[in-house]
């Protein structure tokens, strides 16, 4: 009978990540979308290379508002509302997006899919994140990262089956997904955590229940949610010296999981390798085999960051995808795109994409839900979230810029070297949280002992 408690109460856990997780493969099929639709719609709009980087960017700067906007929304109306207001407003800027028949009309529309984007980027792992037990919190949380890279790929194989249909229809089918989470999210718990920090203890007690094994448990993880109970804190509570180890680990993972270059790759790789001398349909076929190897580095990350701890796994795969980065740009400073030239560009290109993915682009979430007391873990998964979104801005509004200033190569020589700045990052701010209760890494953080990691 206990066996089976135990698996009823890990299906609901896991029906809940997958059904949330829908928000992260609509992060990932319409920030991705855009690659192959940038193909058609450049020379449809005659966009140049800022207009090209000012439609891509739209739902970055989208994104930036609405994660910071989910926060307050959040917190007043619970996690689950939030997530699906989100996909409300991914339907609406999907419907803007398919009918734009301008370019301002398109990048409005990018623009209002970003802050569903955004929102989701925030709310969706912080939920999962207050709903999983600590043991398998992370392979939970890395779910959003798998949706979203699923999502990408999704996107990617889009864009080249309708590379000769409308870019219309591209942006249109991304409103399946966001269908499937609104429906499916009105049947879900509310976050228990959430739930205590507005004093309903009992029906945190409830949700605890339904998602634990057994109701010793529930009833043990609600005291202790309890004992570290503290009510809703203001922003400024962020600049406290206690909580300023968790700022830093989490916001800098976030940062350099952008300025790594990653969808530097997935933005404009279709584009540069064009630029290269690659033939439009190689090019979208080699963002597909990127899909694809995110794929592969994801899966393999959700099984390390429990295995063998989310610091230990940035550790070892972050030095190989500078390396990669390194490589390619020698191979693009070489300025050959035929034969043997070909495939070396693009098996350092996938190398690059399984280790940076499956080490930062793993990490950052599960870390960034983590690491906050609950007081303020909604406004801090709101800056890791605002964080990532400012980088990744930045990185779409100047790639191209950057391509055509220092070439190909020397822009990823660039990024290989701030793959290896965010190695020597994470050994020196970011602890090992595997395997700990969220509880237990808040009082890490009043003990002052967290921001000291074993050595690796």
């Amino acid at each position: 009978m206990k066996q089976e408690n135990r698996s009823n109460a890990n299906l609901i856990v896991d029906v809940i990540a997958g059904i949330s997780a829908a928000g992260g493969l609509l992060f990932g099929y319409d920030t991705g979308i855009i690659s192959a639709a940038l193909l058609q719609i450049a020379p449809q709009f005659h966009l140049g290379i800022a207009g090209q980087q000012i439609v891509t960017s739209a739902i970055i700067a989208g994104a930036l508002l609405g994660c910071m906007g989910s926060a307050p929304l959040s917190d007043w109306g619970g996690r689950r509302r939030t997530v699906m207001a989100a996909a409300c407003v991914f339907i609406v800027g999907t419907a803007l997006a398919s009918l734009a028949n301008n370019v301002v009309m398109l990048t409005l529309a990018r623009f209002v899919l970003g802050l569903a984007v955004g929102a989701a980027s925030q709310i969706v792992p912080l939920y999962i994140s207050e709903l999983a037990p600590a043991a398998r919190r992370g392979r939970l949380v890395g779910m959003f990262q798998l949706a979203v890279v699923s999502g990408i790929l999704v996107s990617f194989i889009t864009g080249y089956v309708l590379r000769h249909e409308s870019w219309r229809l591209m942006f249109g089918l991304g409103i399946i997904p966001a269908v499937v989470l609104l429906l499916g999210m009105a049947f879900l718990p509310n976050s228990p955590r959430w739930l205590a920090m507005r004093g309903d203890f009992e029906g945190a007690r409830g949700v605890l229940r339904r998602v634990r094994p057994t109701h010793n448990m529930a009833e043990r993880e609600l005291q202790d949610i309890i004992d570290a109970h503290d009510r809703q804190a203001p922003w400024s509570e962020l600049g406290k010296p206690w909580i300023r180890p968790a700022l830093v680990a989490s916001v800098g993972v976030a940062l350099l999981c952008q300025l790594s270059g990653i969808n530097a790759v997935l933005y404009y790789a279709p584009t540069i390798f064009s630029g290269a001398g690659f033939g439009q349909g190689s090019a979208l076929l080699t963002s597909v085999a990127v899909g694809v190897a995110m794929i592969a580095a994801t899966l393999i990350g959700n099984w390390a960051v429990e295995a063998i701890g989310r610091r230990a796994l940035m550790l070892r795969l972050l030095p190989g995808a500078s390396v990669a980065l390194f490589v390619l740009a020698i191979l693009f400073q070489s300025g050959r795109t035929d034969g043997l030239h070909a495939w070396l560009m693009v098996v350092a290109l996938l190398a690059y994409a399984v280790l940076n993915v499956g080490s930062l682009s793993v990490a950052i979430w599960i870390v960034g839900a983590e690491v906050y007391p609950l007081s303020v873990r909604s406004k801090g998964t709101s800056l890791v979230a605002a964080s990532h979104w400012g980088a990744d801005l930045l990185i779409s509004l100047t790639t191209l810029s950057l391509v055509q200033s220092v070439g190909a190569g020397g822009t990823f020589l660039l990024f290989g070297a701030i793959n290896a700045l965010a190695f020597l990052f994470v050994l020196r701010f970011v602890p090992e949280t595997r395997g700990r209760s969220l509880e237990e890494i808040e009082a890490s953080l009043r003990e002052g002992s967290f921001a000291r990691p074993p050595i690796a």
